[in-house]
């Protein structure tokens, strides 16, 4: 092999290494959030269906959803450390308001998925409600800090 058939593979190679664009990289985030908005929508409802029966099921597709919600928030602070030099002081706090009352919700919800993976019979109907219930807080609570988001792009 010539010493420039060698230099055009190696180059061929490194383009096939190389990052996304910016744009590209926004549009699959994008993507991304989307899906995974859908994926925890979705455990989150059919969670909803399950009777006590089905609770090992339940607990898999609910933490199916902490962990899309996990890797959501991720995303959201990555973005707002990259805009961070870019916002301004109200900008800033409402950034970290937002992001601890996301966390705070999480930790409420994962509380609850732990009582609804060890609920008895007897009381699965109030741990999937409360589960439920912890979830739309979230939802809510994220859906807002999409409308509001002061470092540009979806959550």
């Amino acid at each position: 092999m010539t010493t420039r058939t060698t230099l055009a593979l190696i180059i061929v190679a490194l383009l096939g290494l190389a990052p996304p664009s910016p744009a590209a990289q926004h549009e699959k985030e994008k993507t991304s959030a989307k899906a995974a908005r859908h994926e925890v929508a979705d455990a989150a409802e059919a969670i909803k269906q399950y009777g006590a029966d089905k609770r090992d099921e339940a607990a898999k597709k609910a933490q199916t959803a902490l962990d899309a919600l996990d890797a959501r928030i991720e995303a959201m602070e990555v973005r707002i450390d990259r805009n961070w030099d870019k916002m301004d002081k109200a900008a800033r706090e409402q950034a970290r308001s937002r992001l601890k009352a996301l966390r705070e919700q999480r930790v409420e919800v994962a509380e609850w998925y732990g009582g609804l993976k060890n609920s008895t019979v007897e009381a699965w109907d109030q741990m999937k409600a409360g589960f439920s219930g912890a979830y739309t807080s979230l939802r809510r609570t994220w859906e807002k800090a999409e409308t509001e988001n002061p470092e540009g792009g979806k959550p």
